[in-house]
């Protein structure tokens, strides 16, 4: 089912300035803070199609098991709030819709305008109309207090103010609400060698051959390596106000599920 993009509701907010001489990461590369998020927008919008196809294939279809997960971690019933973070393909909203039920409400939002069109056209085959807006995590555009259940999956590492965003997560949650952070992580030491020649062999490899697109799974594959391992991540959700922090490893490690509660 197609519907106009510019129906999409589309918030696009820079949040708080900031030293444009400032730098970052992108990948292993350093690049000033103006430049990242524009290159992580070139990034999705490349790989948008076969995202989905692509996580298949990289995760063996773990990546579902790891959204069951989470949703699970939530804690969400019928009638919740939930609010979607850099939701991209809708994945994770679907298997929060199902837990909300229709007096449930569910916000899809994403940055990359592409990566938002495949996940609503998605929602409307299969016939789900959640509201969809295309703002930015790190100033977010909904009143303090309101969603029981914030979440964001593999997106955080691609956020170039991640306690910014995660404070803006806690603004936008209601006292008794949770945050859920999935994202890659800090890999089992026995595992480094082995996970190295999968992320920076195959992964780039499969990248060319089915997205055709190899130099974005490169980044993804960096980009890994530059996010915040578990302990690290934790403490940023409790410098961010978030109490009762913890969080489960996931295959060894590769994936970590974080969740803090606002009180």
């Amino acid at each position: 089912m197609e519907q106009p993009v510019d129906k999409l509701h589309s918030v696009r907010m820079s949040g708080a300035n900031f030293d444009q001489s400032e730098t970052t990461h992108f990948g292993y590369q350093e690049v000033a803070e103006s430049e990242k998020s524009k290159r992580v927008d070139e990034v999705f919008s490349s790989v948008a199609r076969q995202y989905d196809v692509m996580n298949d294939l990289m995760s063996g279809g773990l990546h579902r098991l790891w959204k069951r997960f989470a949703v699970q971690l939530s804690g969400v019933k019928a009638g919740s709030r939930v609010l979607d973070i850099a939701g991209g393909t809708g994945d994770l909203s679907k298997l929060f819709l199902d837990k909300i039920g229709p007096n449930g409400e569910l916000w899809l939002t994403d940055i990359n305008l592409k990566m938002l069109s495949v996940g609503r056209d998605r929602m409307l085959d299969a016939g789900l109309l959640p509201p969809v807006c295309q703002c930015d995590a790190e100033s977010l555009p909904y009143p303090d207090d309101y969603f029981d259940c914030v979440t964001v999956a593999f997106g955080l590492r691609n956020m170039t103010h991640k306690t910014r965003a995660l404070k803006e997560m806690y603004r936008v949650t209601r006292r008794g609400g949770k945050v859920i952070v999935l994202e890659f992580s800090k890999v089992w030491k026995p595992l480094d060698k082995l996970y190295d020649m999968y992320s920076f062999k195959l992964i780039p490899l499969m990248g060319k051959l089915v997205a055709k697109d190899e130099d974005s799974y490169r980044y993804l594959a960096e980009s890994i390596r530059m996010h915040p391992g578990q302990e690290e991540l934790a403490d940023m959700f409790r410098d961010s106000g978030f109490e009762q922090v913890s969080y489960f490893n996931l295959a060894g490690g590769v994936v970590a599920a974080h969740r803090g509660l606002k009180i």
